[in-house]
């Protein structure tokens, strides 16, 4: 979406003030022997709580209210009765909506002592989002961030997940541009003033290549290695973005 008043601006930092509430403690549970599926109760309940609904089982039909991801799963994973163990890279990612406004942000959260590896690759997620919101301002073209994101991610010897992007968001989960995490000529839009997307570096440890698993939702490294997330719901200034899912 476009923000067009500062009222629309308001509403879409306070949902993004709950997701980022949601996601932050649901982060501070993620010790070895939760499931994932008392996370996501957890963070139902937050949105509850705060009178916002998750967003993805009204508009798809998703079966719980945060997508969590474990290790190999890059997005999309379904809450359940996996336990968590010390050194998973586990991903929190969560869409919300109130009063029609929507934001979405991720996290991995690191479990118990991780591999230097996983510690690695869960810091470049972060460093690849940070280079690709410099690249997030009006003039700007929507590839000008995936290359920046590719970039340091290449850099680093890590792997972008090419077929899993970031988007426009605002009055639902996914709206126009793509914003992919690579450098895609074809994504040519010129970012404007009071844009609203996401920026969501999701990388791995090996190829990169990912593939849809048998519960059609949980998408995977195809050769099993680690992947990381990391995500904010942005407005395009024509200076620094204004991150919308910051605490």
């Amino acid at each position: 979406m476009s923000i067009k008043s500062q009222i629309e601006f308001d509403k879409l930092r306070a949902i993004g003030r709950i997701v980022r509430r949601a996601l932050d403690t649901m982060a501070r549970s993620a010790q070895p022997g939760v499931t994932t599926a008392e996370l996501d109760r957890i963070g139902a309940a937050v949105l509850a709580a705060a009178g916002a609904e998750s967003a993805p089982p009204k508009v798809y039909g998703f079966p719980n209210a945060v997508c969590i991801s474990v290790n190999e799963e890059a997005i999309h994973g379904i809450p359940g009765d996996r336990t968590l163990q010390a050194g998973d890279l586990l991903k929190l990612d969560l869409v919300a909506e109130k009063d029609g406004f929507f934001a979405d942000a991720a996290l991995t959260v690191p479990v118990g002592s991780v591999s230097p590896d996983a510690a690695a690759l869960v810091r470049c997620a972060e460093r690849a989002f940070e280079q690709g919101l410099k690249a997030a301002r009006a003039g700007n073209r929507v590839y000008e961030i995936g290359r920046a994101v590719e970039r340091e991610v290449k850099a680093s010897g890590f792997s972008v997940i090419r077929e899993l992007c970031g988007h426009g968001v605002g009055r639902t989960i996914h709206e126009a541009p793509s914003v992919p995490n690579f450098r895609d000529l074809r994504a040519r839009m010129k970012l404007h003033e009071g844009l609203v997307i996401t920026i969501e570096p999701i990388i791995a440890a090996g190829s990169g290549r990912a593939e849809l698993q048998s519960d059609q939702w949980t998408i995977s490294t195809c050769d099993g290695s680690l992947s990381a997330h990391y995500e904010h719901t942005v407005a395009i200034t024509a200076n620094d973005a204004i991150l919308l899912t910051a605490a």
